[in-house]
């Protein structure tokens, strides 16, 4: 059975340690490949603005260029918002010959992961794996967990652009010359 990864989100801006744990996801769990699907817009994070889609995919596709084994799928951005993960998995299986699925989940996600749409029958159709930055004390949970110590995030990136920081070595150079060149990110959050 062939075995492919999936890694969902809004990559707002998509950054390195997006890309290094997603390599080592591949490595670690002999994946033969790593689909990113950008959400249109995240059930969890309906109250916040995300750079618009069309700006994201061009900072994606820029970043995931020099990787044959990172494919990027725009599904999610072609359906009606919000964006269910379970949603995303029933066409992928469809659309793949139903391969095994894990499904790759940051660390942050995991508090509210019983909160997400039709969370029983997600589990039954993928295996998730946590992506642990290390940013926090490890999180405890029944599934199995790629780390590394990166402290990158892509709110520490645009807060960076924000105040006039340098982004370099935090982004691959072409997401950092789309964001400069579409001036994304000139407002600080707080």
């Amino acid at each position: 059975m062939r075995k492919i990864g999936v890694y969902g989100g809004t990559f707002d801006p998509i950054h390195h340690a997006h890309l290094i744990l997603a390599r080592e996801a591949l490595e670690q769990l002999n994946l033969e490949r790593v689909i990113f699907v950008p959400a249109a817009i995240s059930p969890h994070k309906l109250e916040q603005t995300t750079t618009p889609a069309g700006l994201r995919l061009e900072m994606l596709r820029s970043a995931l260029e020099a990787n044959a084994c990172f494919i990027l799928d725009e599904l999610e951005l072609h359906r009606p918002p919000p964006s269910y993960t379970i949603d995303t998995i029933e066409e992928l299986r469809s659309r793949e010959d139903r391969p095994e699925i894990f499904y790759l989940l940051g660390s942050d996600n995991l508090p509210r992961l019983d909160t997400w749409h039709r969370i029983e029958e997600l589990r039954r159709l993928v295996q998730f794996v946590v992506l642990d930055r290390g940013l926090t004390a490890p999180a405890r949970c029944a599934y199995p967990a790629i780390r590394r110590q990166i402290d990158i995030s892509s709110t520490e990136i645009r807060n960076r652009v924000a105040t006039g920081r340098s982004i370099r070595y935090l982004v691959p150079p072409g997401v950092e010359e789309i964001i400069q060149r579409h001036q994304l990110y000139q407002e600080p959050i707080r």
